[in-house]
C-alpha cells in the first residue's frame, strides 16, 4: 500500500536534459551577448570621462536612443524595407546564376579552363566602380542596386560551388557511372548534395556582400539610386548633430545582417541537416 502511493506520488516523467549541441549553442550566446555588453560599456566610460571627445564618438546611450527612436520614423523604415527588397532580389538571381554557372564550370574541365581568363579579368573589380555605367545602362533604382549587388556577390557562390564539386569523391562518381548512370544523373545525385554545404557557404558570403553593396551604393549615389539604409544615412551626412543618427542607422545595418545570416543558416541546418548532424557527431563547433 505504502509502496502503491509512493509510486503515485513520484512524477510521471521528467523534463528531458537539454542536448550538448544545445548547451554550446546557449553558451555561444551568452558569450557574445557578454561581448556586446562589455564593448557597449567601455565606449560609454569613455566618452563619459572624456578620452574620446564626444564631437568624434557619441556616448553609446545616446545612440542606443536613437536606436530605438528610428523605429518611429517612416522614411527610415521605408528605407530599411527598400534594403531588404534589393537584397533578397539580388541574393536570388545571385543564386539562380551562380549555381548553374558553378556546377558547369566545376563540371566541365574544358569550360572551365576556357572562361579562366575572362573570370579572373572580372572578379577583381569592385562594384562601385561600375556605379556610373549601370545607371547610364539601366537608371537608377532597384535594378541598378540588385545588377551591383548580382555582380560583387555572385563570386562567393561560383567560387564555392567550383571548390565544392571539386571536393566530392571521385570513387562516388565513378561508382554511380558503373551503374549506367549519365554524366549529368551523376551530378545531381553525387555531386550536388555533396557540395551542398559548399554552396550554403557561398551564399552566406554572398548575402553579407549584397547588404554591404546595397547600402555602399545607396550611401555614394544618395537618393538617385532609390530608397535605402545606404540613402538614409548620406541625407543624415550633410547636417551637423548628426552623428548619433548616423551611428543607429549603422546599428540597425549590424542587426539587419545579422538576422539575415541566422535566417540562412536555420534554413541551412533544415535543409541540410544531415550535414548539420554529421558536424555535431564529429564533434566541429
Amino acid at each position: 500500500m505504502t509502496g502503491s502511493s509512493t509510486t503515485a506520488d513520484a512524477p510521471a516523467s521528467h523534463a528531458a536534459p537539454a542536448s550538448p549541441a544545445r548547451k554550446a549553442r546557449a553558451a555561444r550566446w551568452r558569450r557574445g551577448l557578454t561581448g556586446v555588453i562589455a564593448f557597449l560599456v567601455i565606449a560609454e566610460l569613455l566618452g563619459v570621462t572624456g578620452v574620446i571627445p564626444k564631437s568624434v564618438l557619441p556616448l553609446t546611450s545616446t545612440v542606443l536612443g536613437h536606436v530605438f527612436t528610428l523605429l518611429g520614423n517612416g522614411r527610415f523604415l521605408a528605407d530599411l524595407g527598400a534594403t531588404i527588397e534589393a537584397w533578397a532580389v539580388g541574393l536570388a538571381i545571385t543564386v539562380i546564376i551562380g549555381v548553374p554557372v558553378g556546377v558547369l564550370l566545376g563540371s566541365v574541365p574544358g569550360v572551365r579552363v576556357a572562361t579562366r581568363a575572362v573570370v579572373e579579368f572580372l572578379r577583381p573589380i569592385p562594384s562601385v566602380a561600375l556605379i556610373l555605367l549601370v545607371s547610364l545602362w539601366l537608371g537608377p533604382g532597384l535594378r541598378m542596386s540588385v545588377t551591383l549587388i548580382v555582380y560583387g556577390a555572385i563570386w562567393p557562390v561560383l567560387y564555392n560551388t567550383m571548390a565544392g564539386l571539386d571536393d566530392v569523391d571521385p570513387v562516388a562518381k565513378e561508382t554511380n557511372r558503373a551503374f549506367g548512370f549519365s554524366g549529368l544523373a551523376t551530378v545531381r545525385m553525387v555531386s550536388l548534395p555533396s557540395a551542398a554545404p559548399f554552396i550554403a557557404t557561398g551564399i552566406r558570403l554572398a548575402s553579407s556582400v549584397a547588404i554591404i553593396l546595397d547600402i555602399g551604393a545607396g550611401y555614394i549615389t544618395g537618393r538617385i539610386s532609390g530608397p535605402g539604409l545606404g540613402a538614409f544615412i548620406a541625407d543624415y551626412s550633410s547636417g551637423a548633430g548628426n552623428l548619433p543618427i548616423i551611428l543607429a542607422a549603422t546599428v540597425w545595418a549590424g542587426i539587419l545582417g545579422l538576422v539575415l545570416d541566422r535566417a540562412i543558416v536555420w534554413a541551412e541546418h533544415r535543409l541540410l541537416r544531415w550535414n548539420h548532424l554529421r558536424l555535431v557527431g564529429a564533434g566541429a563547433p
